[in-house]
This record gives C-alpha cells, structure tokens and sequence, in this order.
C-alpha cells in the first residue's frame, strides 16, 4: 500500500462518509468541489468488482494560481486529491499526496506549498 509521496491514514468512517465529511468541511471553506468519483460503481458498471472506493477533486484557484506561478507544471499534481477505500479486511483509508513531495518534485519555494498541505483538514475531518 506504500506509495512514493503519499500520505495514507486510517478512517474511522466509511468510505461514503470520510468523503461526505470532508467535502462538507471544503465546502463550508469556499473550496471549490470539481469532482466526487464513486469509482466502486464505475467499476462495476464496467463489470469489475471492486470494494468502496471514491475519489474527491478540489482546490481554490487563488492559492492553486500562486502554486502554478511558480512553476506551472506542477499543474499536473493540481487541483488537489483524495480517495477514500476499503481494504478486503474492511478497514477505510483516506490518502492524498504529501506536500513535502510536491514541493520537491516541482522545485517550489517553502512560500507557496502551505495550501497543499492537506493533513490539518484531514485530522479535523476524521475527529
């Protein structure tokens, strides 16, 4: 489960319900939601059996516009991610890239790279 830049941690909810949480809390912040991805159904409509799993893309344009100033390839990694899956041991966990990884890859000044760093956010949401 170990990826290169990924920060993976526990849910104490359900997949539906870590994602609804945070949505909520990014909405109740004026993030921006662009997209929420039952991938679970997406996959079984393909005829794929897949546990819960969904996939949640946001961002806010005024902090992701500094980001991509200073260096707009990191547009690749933006707007921001998370998914939320089940493991066949019935356990969710909610995973997004780590900043410090972000910030190494596209060479980004330690001025811009604060709105990446999802880890306050995601704590609030799994209290």
């Amino acid at each position: 489960m170990d990826a290169k830049g990924v920060i993976t941690r526990s849910s104490p909810y359900t997949v539906k319900e870590t994602i609804e949480r945070l949505q909520a809390f990014l909405q109740q912040k004026g993030v921006t939601i662009y997209a929420r991805i039952d991938q679970q159904a997406e996959a079984n409509n393909a005829g794929y059996n897949l546990l819960p799993l969904e996939y949640l893309l946001f961002g806010n344009p005024k902090a992701g516009g500094v980001i991509m100033a200073a260096n707009p390839v990191v547009a690749l990694d933006l707007p921001l991610k998370v998914i939320a899956w089940e493991d066949d041991q019935q356990k969710v966990w909610i995973a997004y890239n780590d900043p410090l990884y972000i910030q190494e890859r596209y060479a980004l000044p330690d001025g811009v790279i604060a709105p990446l760093n999802l880890a306050p956010i995601i704590t609030q949401v799994l209290q």
